[in-house]
């Protein structure tokens, strides 16, 4: 078959929050960030380190071995590990995308390979928030129209706090691992990739979306830290109206008495 008839198959998968990608490497190693795995003979898998595995040209049985080593490693492996595929033509002659968003490459050097990982892994963790986060925006409207309908908190202060911990947790993966706006280092090395990484990227909105990520966690994170306001609010008016009334309480059993010995 010719080069130019080949393709190649990615396909990424979501463990968990994190792999610890320490003490792995081995003879089969091309690369360290990310850890850059060589399988099979032409197969190439990629392992970045806030949780996503990406093999490219790897069969089936070969990326079970793969993850069966690598899942020990995950933190917060997730109980369905998230999917998605494309593919990339070996052209011969440039790196590209056509009109149709299809995927061309000049040959399948791990510099090439690691181009279209890095933008499928960091689609691969955008999409598995935009689920979290439209889950969390249903729960969100739920409460406030609870609210709304009886004028009250609707939920324990431990639950909000829970919330409120696992908006901060996804932003922190947000910002601080995926770095959804950061180019791959590997661009240091090879720059001449930047204006295809950059059209990749733009092809799958990685921009737009972590945007769009970024505000729905700020108004998430903002409703859920209102409606633990109320519910404090309204714990410390319970607290004033039972100060007041042992107040009472005992002045009435101090007048009680009063009246009783004057008796």
């Amino acid at each position: 078959m010719e080069q130019g008839e080949r393709t190649i198959d990615f396909h990424a998968v979501l463990l968990g929050l994190r792999i610890d990608t320490r003490g792995l490497e081995h003879p089969d190693t091309i690369g360290l960030s990310p850890l850059t795995l060589r399988v099979g003979r032409r197969g190439v898998a990629f392992a970045f380190r806030f949780g996503v595995v990406v093999f490219a040209g790897v069969p089936l049985a070969d990326e079970h071995a793969v993850l069966e080593v690598l899942r020990p490693r995950v933190v917060e492996a997730v109980a369905v590990p998230e999917r998605d595929r494309t593919t990339a033509s070996l052209s011969g002659s440039d790196d590209k995308l056509d009109t149709a968003g299809a995927i061309f490459l000049k040959d399948d050097a791990p510099e090439r390979l690691q181009i279209v990982a890095n933008v499928l892994a960091k689609s691969l963790v955008l999409s598995q928030q935009e689920t979290e986060l439209a889950i969390a925006v249903d729960r969100i409207d739920q409460l406030a129209m609870e609210l709304k309908r009886k004028g009250r908190g609707v939920r324990q202060a431990r639950d909000l706090v829970r919330q409120i911990g696992d908006s901060l947790l996804t932003q922190h993966r947000m910002v601080g691992r995926v770095a959804v706006e950061d180019k791959p280092d590997i661009l240091w090395d090879w720059p001449e990739l930047e204006r295809f990484y950059a059209r990749l990227a733009d092809e799958y909105e990685l921009l737009e979306r972590g945007k769009a990520v970024d505000r729905k966690l700020a108004l998430v994170g903002d409703t859920i830290r209102t409606l633990l306001e109320l519910v404090q609010d309204q714990r410390t008016v319970r607290l004033e109206w039972y100060i007041i009334i042992l107040i009472a309480i005992e002045i009435l059993l101090s007048l009680y008495e009063m009246f009783f010995r004057s008796h």
